[in-house]
């Protein structure tokens, strides 16, 4: 945990955001391994989009939780890597079907998240907790 905390932007509550981003990593894993019939019904060939986001929110926060180029490049690599793990058991599964189009769909969002490291939002968790803190 100490290599992990190293990692981590200064923020006041680090093992709160870090545990919540690996609550919304397991709930992501959940939702994409139960039957489908498990979940609300979504519109149409939304799949790829609702891929796209899930991904981009997962690597947005890592973005918001770490600081080194290092750490952020393995939360990155481990995102794209748990998007292909996840499409793999999809084809092990009676109920789900692997889609290399979706794993795709998840390693752009994890792009697209990372980028947000050139925005001005990549510090937003770091205010945020300034101003609620004061």
């Amino acid at each position: 945990m100490a290599a992990v905390s190293a990692a981590l932007k200064p923020l006041r509550r680090p093992r709160l955001w870090l545990g919540l981003w690996m609550a919304a990593i397991v709930a992501l894993i959940v939702v994409c391994l139960i039957p489908l019939d498990s979940l609300p019904p979504l519109p149409d060939n939304s799949d790829k989009v609702e891929h796209l986001l899930g991904y981009f929110v997962l690597s947005a926060a890592a973005v918001q939780l770490f600081g080194s180029r290092r750490s952020l490049l393995l939360a990155g690599l481990g995102l794209v890597g748990l998007g292909i793990g996840i499409e793999i058991a999809q084809g092990y599964t009676a109920y789900r079907s692997s889609d290399p189009a979706d794993a795709l769909a998840n390693a752009l969002g994890v792009v697209l998240g990372m980028a947000t490291v050139l925005s001005p939002w990549r510090d937003l968790l770091l205010r945020i907790e300034q101003r609620l803190l004061r």
